[in-house]
């Protein structure tokens, strides 16, 4: 059980970490300036005006508000607090220079700024279609079992609704969250894939209603590519990249790293494809390589990506580790 929730925490630093460089650049763009696949931990370029803030190894945004909302969890007995998640969202914000620095995402930048200027508002996040929700939520899965559906929907719910109240952003994160819960535990990833899509329903019943194309038929799309073009990366990644879309709009990002982690079921070949992928590389890095860590374990992902997380962060992984596996004892 460790080795696999200790998977998921460094699958979704290191798919973080290993898309950051190319983050929000188009695809083509990122081509040609690396001139090849990126296939190892690079710095943040100067030109990419959110990825020159970190050297090669850090995660970004994705990881550190996972953190965040363990932290909170923690100190709150597991029992989701949405003051306590805003208020230490809107810390590690000004800790990190977020709003000067462009690190934060659409509706968390108003969401938080909203709360930090005492602004009672719930529009923004109401009608949400972007993917914070999902971004930070992986470590979220370890907290329940496959079975505990309700349960990992209200807590989903209730980690994300301090950014993010719409029905397509509570489902997405509900996926995501549910795709580390059903790895952590089965190993037959089709069974992760049903217990994905069977969430999504759920999901979309709790937040507030929205216009936007349904995630599990988007994801459904992505699985057909990955079956059609198994033999094929680059056709896969191009159809993902034309057709299901890899943007900053969680319709597009949760189907992408859902069909990643799908078509890779191996963290350190969805790290590599994700940063390659054009759009949102760290995000859908971050939740495929999340997945696919839950699903081979810690021990699976190369030694030297580990190590370099470990020396590139200043993030104690064994304490957080520790904290998902207090709570999943807790929570179940």
């Amino acid at each position: 059980m460790r080795n696999r929730i200790a998977g998921a925490l460094y699958g979704m630093a290191l798919g973080d970490a290993m898309g950051m460089p190319a983050e929000l650049w188009a695809k083509e763009r990122a081509r040609r300036f690396f001139r090849k696949k990126i296939d190892r931990f690079l710095d943040g370029p100067k030109e990419n005006e959110v990825a020159f803030n970190y050297k090669y190894g850090q995660f970004t945004d994705d990881t550190g508000q996972a953190l965040v909302l363990l932290d909170s969890i923690a100190s709150t007995d597991y029992v989701p607090d949405v003051r306590d998640i805003a208020q230490r969202m809107i810390a590690w914000a000004e800790k990190e220079n977020a709003w000067e620095n462009n690190i934060l995402g659409p509706t968390s930048k108003i969401a938080l700024a909203n709360f930090r200027d005492g602004i009672e508002d719930t529009r923004p996040t109401d009608k949400a279609l972007s993917n914070g929700s999902a971004m930070r939520i992986p470590p979220i899965g370890c907290l329940f079992t496959p079975d505990q559906k309700q349960e990992l929907v209200n807590y989903v719910y209730g980690v994300s609704r301090a950014t993010h109240t719409s029905d397509v952003t509570i489902a997405g994160a509900a996926m995501i969250a549910m795709g580390v819960s059903s790895a952590i535990v089965n190993d037959d990833f089709e069974q992760v894939i049903e217990d994905i899509l069977g969430i999504e329903e759920m999901g979309y019943q709790k937040g507030c209603e929205s216009y936007s194309p349904r995630l599990a038929e988007r994801t459904k799309i992505g699985l057909q590519l990955a079956k059609q073009f198994a033999d094929d990366e680059d056709t896969f990644t191009q159809k993902i990249y034309d057709i299901v879309g890899t943007g900053v709009c969680i319709i597009e990002s949760v189907p992408a790293a859902v069909s990643v982690a799908y078509y890779t079921q191996d963290p350190n070949r969805a790290c590599l494809m994700c940063a390659n992928l054009g759009g949102d590389t760290d995000t859908i890095g971050a939740m495929a390589s999340a997945i696919c860590g839950a699903f081979k374990g810690a021990d699976s992902i190369r030694p030297e990506y580990i190590e370099t997380l470990q020396k590139q962060n200043d993030t104690d992984f064994d304490a957080y580790i520790e904290i998902l596996l207090k709570g999943r004892e807790k929570l179940k």
